[in-house]
């Protein structure tokens, strides 16, 4: 199989695609494995997987009903072989517990914003594009980037930029956010990156791209709650898994990349007080890493898809059940 022959509709390409196929391969090895894609996006990996392992069932996550809807139209000659579900990563256990799979060979966290939701103006994700207010990844949530930009205390709207956005001069934009909602909201795109912008000093608006990047990233990453969804699901995903089964999870930012670390380590650290002679069993690892690090796109797939430069791919492999 070629990989690269499995583009995404409008010419996008799974980020990491073989080196994930790459590692979930293993899991995948034996009789009627089962699979997690806890962020199915536009099912790309789903697809690529599949064709790759003919036994394989794969049950697939997203709580955008658009992607739900384009996964279950590109993976329709799988249907046999998967189970779509709308719901939110963190929602795991119930998930397999339903579909009647509590143990799993390989979950995969392909995390962050998809190309659908950046491209499509109306999501009000991108300040690229002039648009409603919006990022949700689920459209019947409640909360909205204009519910936070516009209700948020000056002292909340700079934690979030501060510690979701990791903008240094968070707040400088929190407080000329406050101020020009006083005369009216702030409810397009548009117009909260002209403030953004505003808000930063000329000469840091010189270099790093768009100086708005960082205050829609802690938008979007407050109104879906997605560091909170990732704190709780990745060990319930780790829980899931059955002896030789692994987990891949490629981040597209440093927050999430650092959680998913802190998960790994402490999953794979062997916690036997110190001193001993011999390990207790009782506190030996039940994981181990599989990647060094993390592991980069290489030059040619940036080139080729430039929304790969920030990925981070991590993966680890259960060796040994609980005690």
């Amino acid at each position: 199989m070629h990989v690269d022959d499995h583009a995404e509709p409008g010419g996008h390409v799974p980020v990491m695609l073989r080196r994930v196929l790459e590692l979930l391969a293993p899991a995948l090895s034996g009789p009627h494995p089962v699979l997690v894609d806890a962020n199915l996006g536009l099912g790309g990996h789903a697809e690529a997987l599949l064709a790759a392992h003919p036994d394989l069932h794969l049950i697939g996550i997203d709580r955008d009903p658009t992607a739900i809807e384009r996964s279950t139209a590109r993976l329709a000659p799988y249907a046999g072989r998967t189970t779509l579900v709308r719901a939110v990563s963190d929602e795991l256990p119930d998930v397999l517990a339903r579909a009647g799979h509590p143990r799993v060979d390989g979950v995969l966290f392909d995390l962050g914003v998809s190309s659908p939701q950046l491209d499509e103006a109306e999501r009000g994700f991108a300040y690229s594009y002039d648009a409603p207010l919006d990022m949700r990844m689920d459209p019947e949530q409640e909360l909205t980037a204009d519910v936070v930009v516009n209700t948020y205390s000056e002292g909340e709207l700079a934690r979030v930029l501060r510690d979701y956005g990791e903008e240094r001069f968070a707040a400088r934009v929190a407080r000329l956010i406050v101020r020009e909602r006083a005369s009216r909201p702030i409810t397009s795109t548009k117009r909260l990156a002209e403030i953004v912008r505003d808000a930063i000093p000329a000469a840091t608006r010189r270099t790093g791209g768009n100086p708005a990047k960082r205050t829609f990233q802690g938008l979007r990453i407050e109104v879906n709650g997605e560091l909170t969804a990732l704190e709780r699901a990745l060990p319930e995903a780790l829980d899931a898994l059955k002896v030789g089964g692994r987990v891949v999870v490629l981040s597209y930012h440093s927050l999430e990349d650092r959680l998913t670390k802190q998960v790994l380590t402490a999953r794979t650290r062997d916690t036997s007080p110190p001193g001993l002679p011999v390990p207790l069993p009782a506190h030996q690892p039940r994981f181990r890493l599989v990647t060094r690090g993390a592991e980069l796109p290489d030059e040619e797939e940036v080139a080729r898809n430039p929304r790969a430069a920030s990925a981070r791919l991590r993966a680890a492999e259960r060796i040994r059940e609980p005690e």
